[in-house]
């Protein structure tokens, strides 16, 4: 017999009313009602409520000992009276009279509290994380990643996928984030990095003649943190497949993801698959941004031809359209009720996000005919009002939103102006999940900082040009076998069909600056695995963490990790990063030049 427990916190019921049993766990708060003492006993599974009299040799004891300390109760089961039973718990039907304790572990004065769910400072609950653990929802959290990593697993094994281990120490790669070094003994003045993901290296699983593959990947980035992006490390569903095209991989992932979300989506609707297939060009046109959230049925209007006729007299966005901006409409169904002070309030918040403001129109009808009203409704002519309201779909109860800026900027920040309003209106039901896909990405872009072309997405992706074509087309027009998968404005992934053909690859990186030697330098196990006959070939890694935090309807990525850093890239519970000490640096021949 166990000594600790002969059941667990959340096992016992009415069945078990007259037995003797043990229960060990950690006192998650108590209730002293003068003649009687209630202790709430938590363990991993549940919560059992015990209870002792005042008169019990015990109990001046157990009056003292601090919440969270760890007790060890054996008692008997009782019915608890039919005004207490607490409905909320398993256990809510019975209670245990104790008999005999044991402190197992005396708990110090907490730094934060258990009982309660009450918000703390990051700083005090990252640094005692293994207490903010305890916590309910945490726990819970941190539970709903282990099933969730366990039902991806199981999927990829049912689906054929053979799972793998690929190296931690590896070379650093030139592309991507910034890596992890580590300092090599043995090869003094040499470094290994940290995998920012096993890209080469599943792609040389393919060629070595492994059909599918997949591990839960352990990835290094050396970049900062946000809010649905952990700094330093993350973890990943990473795949490959053999002799696939785009298709071949959807019809893989998109009935795991749907059985994913339907199992653990706490009851919101999953669109079925086949998820939309949208286009990057058509994603940023609509949404302006490439993960866009579907839930949101607000579609973005380009309405730079009609600001730039004769009918609009507004002189200021002429002048912007002469130099090269756009102008694109935010429109809006059923504001007719909306009072000025929300319009204003939301140009208020774009000057607040640093553009120029957003002028906007809003419509009535008026002896019969449908005219425009506000701000800038004056400089629309009739012929202007009219062909608004057909282009934007809207009618004498709608307004438009305008957002004139460069192209680039102008998609961007009506993108996040789409988003503000449907929060702000209610249009986004969060009752749902909805997936797309984002496809024909780019395969370059021009860095205007650093004036040249740069990849856009992933450099070993295949172009959507033949061979023999490449150099001909326009680099800036050539669009990539590249794919996103999103869900609710985050993007859960990335993947690509890859390019599986050395000198094609030679010519991808010659357009971004790198020669013949230089590639094969910086990717010589790639090249080479390549040139020894490699199958067609594709895959794609679905983030873990950020897949958690949406089931979990978290809005920060560390309240789905287990031991999180710090957005600045700490780890408040053991220290790091921490100094070495002068020994390790001198067997690693490396000297500290420390900054003023």
């Amino acid at each position: 017999m166990n000594k600790y427990r002969t059941h667990t916190c959340s096992e016992l019921g009415e069945n078990d009313i007259g037995k003797n049993v043990k229960i060990s766990g950690w006192l998650h708060r108590k209730r002293d009602h003068g003649n009687l003492l209630f202790l709430d006993i938590r363990d991993h599974f549940g919560i059992t409520q015990c209870v002792i009299e005042n008169k019990d040799k015990n109990f001046n004891t157990l009056e003292k000992i601090r919440p969270e300390s760890v007790l060890l109760i054996e008692g008997s089961v009782v019915k608890r009276s039919e005004e207490t039973i607490n409905k909320d718990l398993k256990t809510g039907s019975i209670e245990i009279k104790i008999k005999n304790f044991e402190i197992l572990s005396a708990a110090q004065e907490l730094p934060m509290p258990v009982f309660g769910e009450q918000e703390y400072p990051e700083e005090i609950r990252l640094k005692y994380r293994f207490i903010d653990l305890r916590r309910k929802e945490m726990h819970q959290n941190i539970e709903l990643r282990s099933k969730v990593i366990s039902f991806l697993r199981n999927k990829m094994i049912e689906n054929n996928f053979l799972e793998f281990q690929t190296p931690i120490l590896t070379a650093s790669s030139p592309e991507g984030a910034r890596d992890f070094l580590v300092p090599s003994r043995m090869h003094q003045g040499k470094f290994y990095a940290l995998p920012q993901a096993p890209q080469q290296f599943k792609q040389m699983i393919m060629i070595s003649g492994f059909d599918r593959y997949f591990q839960i990947a352990p990835c290094f980035r050396d970049e900062d943190g946000r809010a649905d992006r952990s700094p330093g490390e993350h973890y990943q569903l990473d795949m490959e497949m053999s002799f696939v095209e785009e298709n071949d991989i959807f019809k893989v992932v998109e009935p795991i993801f749907y059985e994913l979300f339907k199992k653990f989506g706490a009851g919101k609707t999953v669109n079925k698959n086949p998820f939309p297939r949208i286009t990057y060009k058509d994603s940023m046109e609509k949404y302006g941004t490439d993960k866009p959230d579907l839930r949101n049925p607000i579609e973005l209007i380009d309405v730079t031809k009609l600001f730039a006729s004769k009918d609009v007299d507004l002189k200021i966005f002429k002048e912007n359209i002469k130099k090269g901006q756009i102008v694109k409409a935010i429109p809006l169904s059923n504001t007719d009720t909306k009072p000025r002070s929300f319009f204003d309030n939301l140009n208020n918040w774009a000057i607040s996000e640093g553009a120029n403001g957003m002028a906007y129109i809003n419509f009535e009808k008026k002896n019969g005919k449908v005219v425009g009203k506000g701000p800038i409704a004056k400089f629309f002519s009739d012929k202007a009002i009219s062909e608004l309201l057909k282009t934007c779909k809207l009618n004498e109860k709608g307004s438009a939103f305008f957002v004139c800026n460069n192209p680039q900027e102008a998609l961007k920040f009506s993108g996040i102006a789409r988003q503000k309003i449907g929060q702000e209106l209610k249009l986004i039901d969060e009752t749902k999940f909805n997936f797309c896909w984002i496809i024909d990405f780019p395969m370059f872009h021009y860095d205007e900082n650093e004036k040249k072309i740069d990849f856009s997405h992933n450099p070993f992706s295949m172009p959507k040009v033949d061979l023999k074509d490449f150099d001909k087309t326009d680099p800036l027009k050539i669009l990539a076998y590249q794919y996103d998968l999103v869900c609710n404005g985050y993007e859960l992934s990335s993947g690509a069909i890859r390019n599986h053909l050395p000198e094609y690859l030679f010519k991808v990186f010659s357009k971004v600056g790198y020669t013949k030697d230089m590639v094969k330098k910086k990717f010589s196990g790639m090249i080479n695995a390549l040139s020894y006959g490699a199958p067609p070939h594709g895959g794609m890694a679905p983030g873990i963490d950020r897949i958690v935090m949406l089931l979990a309807n978290e809005k920060n990525i560390r309240e789905v990790t287990l031991f999180p850093l710090t957005q600045n890239a700490q780890d408040l519970l053991m220290g790091a990063p921490s100094d070495i000490d002068e020994e390790q640096l001198k067997l690693l021949s490396i000297k500290i030049n420390k900054k003023n």
